[in-house]
């Protein structure tokens, strides 16, 4: 087939195709409307606690007491606070202010308002928050003067992490299909 040929072809197809009325002046609006229904959806996962203060604080509570028991804190009397940036030092996300005379404690931990990431990356970082400051509490009996704070720092770091992942894998092995069959 020659060029030629292939021109006539398609101005012959664009003749024969054409619809009986023009669409591109209503192409905004048809677009508008089949676009609504597919706006982007939050980034939650099934089953996560909206970012209400409420439910954030309830969040916390129930992380709170799962660590405390896990660490084997019990017998401290332990509590949550969400915290804005100017009540925290510069560049922290938290801190932990604790009486071992009264093995009492208060974790403050940057409120969910503070974020700048969805829900349920915030909350997952506010309980690596609180899991990091209760390590701190559980490590403050080898405190010293001369303790590197630093050193101190990057294990608290360390063991959060390994922490926080090992729950996860659990809690993920526990909510698999498979794990839900076999119970």
């Amino acid at each position: 087939m020659t060029n030629s040929t292939s021109r006539d072809i398609m101005s012959q197809m664009s003749v024969r195709y054409r619809p009986y009325f023009n669409l591109s002046p209503l192409f905004p609006l048809v677009l508008l409307f089949t676009s609504v229904g597919v706006a982007p959806v939050r980034a939650a996962s099934v089953g996560a606690p909206e970012c209400a203060a409420a439910s954030t604080a309830e969040f916390l509570n129930s992380r709170l007491a799962f660590w405390q028991q896990r660490l084997n804190l019990q017998d401290w009397k332990l509590s949550v606070s969400s915290s804005h940036p100017s009540d925290l030092k510069p560049e922290t996300l938290g801190n932990i202010h604790w009486d071992k005379d009264n093995k009492s404690a208060v974790v403050h931990v940057l409120a969910v308002s503070d974020y700048k990431m969805a829900c349920p990356a915030a909350l997952e970082d506010m309980e690596l928050t609180v899991v990091h400051e209760l390590v701190h509490l559980t490590l403050s009996p080898l405190r010293t003067s001369a303790t590197n704070r630093t050193d101190e720092e990057h294990a608290v770091n360390q063991i959060s992490d390994a922490l926080l992942k090992l729950e996860r894998q659990h809690r993920a092995h526990e909510t698999s299909p498979v794990a839900l069959i076999q119970r």
